[in-house]
């Protein structure tokens, strides 16, 4: 009797016909259950295909990808390239194709998924089986998980998100998750996102998920993301920084123009809307703190200093002629005799040989204080309001020059450095 039950010879050629006699030895002589692992411990390769990032958004926390894994592993009850095991030889047909209605196939799950934490199923995706019980499986889908967002260096920042897979009912010992060794992550059909650059997308295997008592096989996909500059640079950054440097421009107004004070306010609730909307796209954490949201808070801070300053300048531009207090006159006078006696020194530095010029220096030093220091000669309301304006727009024009090289700096620095 031959091996088989069947006389050697050429093998059949394909055809209908031998395909349905190849599925009912399989699937109905064979007993096969769908409802029955392969083997005792079951090696599943697993692989992701990125196809394009959908959105990312750090206020809810989310990210969604369309891609599909790739799962491979071996089903020996489906196997024909034995040829003494079967009927008759089926070598001519190299695949078959079936669904999970009628093929065992691991149960995975998404573990940070928010959409629907369920089994990953779809009956209508074919799957691919090779003669020697090998076994291709496919699910595709559109995959949104929790991801924890950094918002530190926003609006130039990145964001790395992980899609973590789990097996759901089969332990550890059951069924294992491996790693695809050749590719883990492909990316050959990835699409571009207008708002992301992808920089990375890595898979690495997760430590085993512990669910009353038992211990499950996972998988991780860690997927980075950098933000493009261009659009948040010219809505962002660029106004804001535009608009910090309106504020020093109030000391420059004249207060009889009657704008002072309205320009001012104009200011400030300008920054206190840009805050407001600033805050809405991002995430209400107290984990880190947005370098941007800090740098508007300090300006409105300037902002709303200015306000009160500017009040008070106006109250002494509008007392007119009258004299200010003795202890201004005593500290303005103080000033401009330092000022005054500094750069005259400066201008007449001399050797220490040169006896006659540095007498005559010390005296015209001296006459310069006994002129700054008459009683006669006081200082108007008006006067001083006119040297404050010039006193806080300097003061003002340094300290937001500083914080916004500072601010611009951090950002630019984090972003190269990615």
């Amino acid at each position: 009797m031959f091996r088989g039950g069947y006389a050697p010879g050429p093998p059949p050629v394909y055809s209908r016909a031998l395909e349905t006699a190849l599925r009912t030895e399989l699937f109905e002589t064979g007993n096969y259950s769908v409802l029955q692992r392969p083997n005792q411990r079951v090696n599943a390769k697993v692989s992701l295909t990125l196809l394009t990032v959908n959105e990312l958004n750090i206020k809810d926390q989310l990210l969604s990808i369309s891609g599909y894994l790739a799962v491979d592993w071996l089903d020996d009850r489906l196997s024909w390239s034995n040829t003494s095991a079967t009927s008759q030889d089926y070598s001519s047909i190299d695949f078959l194709f079936s669904t999970e209605v009628y093929v065992w196939t691991p149960a995975l799950i998404i573990e940070n998924s928010i959409d629907d934490i369920s089994i990953i199923s779809d009956t209508k995706i074919p799957m691919r089986i090779r003669s020697d019980g090998r076994i291709a499986w496919n699910p595709a889908g559109i995959y949104k998980v929790a991801c924890e967002s950094d918002i530190t260096y926003y609006p130039l920042d990145s964001q790395t998100c992980t899609i973590k897979f789990s097996t759901w009912g089969y332990t550890q010992a059951e069924i294992n998750l491996i790693l695809d060794a050749q590719e883990p992550v492909d990316l050959s059909f990835y699409g571009e996102n207008g708002e992301w650059d992808l920089l990375s997308a890595i898979a690495y295997k997760s430590s085993d998920r512990s669910r009353g008592g038992q211990s499950f096989s996972s998988l991780s996909f860690a997927i980075t993301l950098r933000r493009r500059p261009l659009f948040h640079a010219l809505n962002t950054i660029f106004p804001v920084v535009l608009m910090a440097f309106l504020i020093p421009m109030v000391y420059k107004l004249p207060a009889d123009s009657g704008e002072k004070m309205g320009y001012c306010l104009t200011v400030l609730l300008a920054y206190a809307v840009y805050l407001t909307l600033i805050s809405d796209n991002i995430p209400s954490t107290s984990m880190n703190v947005c370098y941007l949201s800090i740098y508007l808070g300090l300006t409105m801070a300037f902002s709303t200093l200015s306000v009160n300053i500017v009040i008070f300048v106006l109250n002494a531009h509008f007392q007119g002629e009258k004299e200010v207090p003795n202890w201004i006159n005593k500290i303005y006078r103080k000033c401009r005799c330092k000022k005054f006696i500094g750069s005259d020194v400066d201008k007449n530095k001399v050797s220490p040989s040169n006896d006659e010029k540095k007498k005559d220096n010390e005296i015209l030093v001296e006459s310069v204080q006994m002129e700054d220091y008459n009683e006669t000669e006081k200082l108007t309301y008006r006067e001083f309001s006119e040297i404050l304006d010039k006193l806080f727009f300097i003061i003002y024009m340094v300290a937001i020059s500083l914080t916004t090289f500072i601010f611009l700096i951090i950002l630019l620095v984090h972003y190269s450095s990615i």
